[in-house]
């Protein structure tokens, strides 16, 4: 089943939309202009089919909720809690009006980490990493060595 859609529509006209308000300077509002999420959730669109059963969520906001999780250093239980309470977070992941419940079931995250597989991830990092050379966050020399630290400190019990 192809996923939703996320609702921006004239409904909620008397509304007042999260892109009037927020602070354009802000990083996460300047980057999620910047982030292809049209042609990244296209490309990752392409594994669902049409079918019965409920459609899946907005990939832009599992993009969004995943890569938040990822810059914040926090878990998914945490980041659909606290994203509730973030209007630039909600922004980042699709939305124009204020949203006042979780998005999804932390759970989700997983099933949709599954869902994406080790293509769909890397399809997203490289996102990530094209667009930190695009606007010279990092450069290619940084990239081309990575330093893992394994250290295990031993307990003392």
């Amino acid at each position: 089943m192809k996923s939703k859609k996320i609702n921006n529509s004239l409904e909620r006209l008397f509304e007042q939309r999260l892109s009037s308000f927020l602070n354009p300077k802000h990083p996460l509002f300047q980057l999620s202009d910047s982030i292809p999420f049209h042609s990244l959730s296209s490309d990752l669109d392409r594994g669902f089919s049409y079918g019965p059963g409920q459609p899946p969520l907005p990939i832009r906001l599992i993009i969004g909720l995943l890569i938040i999780s990822h810059m914040y250093n926090i878990s998914d239980e945490q980041v659909v809690v606290r994203w509730v309470e973030n209007p630039y977070w909600q922004y980042f992941c699709g939305y124009d009006y204020f949203q006042f419940k979780m998005p999804c079931n932390p759970s989700s995250l997983t099933r949709w980490r599954h869902r994406l597989g080790q293509e769909g991830l890397n399809k997203i990092l490289s996102m990530t990493i094209d667009l930190a050379l695009k606007k010279k966050v990092v450069t290619r020399k940084e990239l081309e060595k990575v330093i893992a630290d394994t250290t295990v400190m031993e307990k003392n019990i």
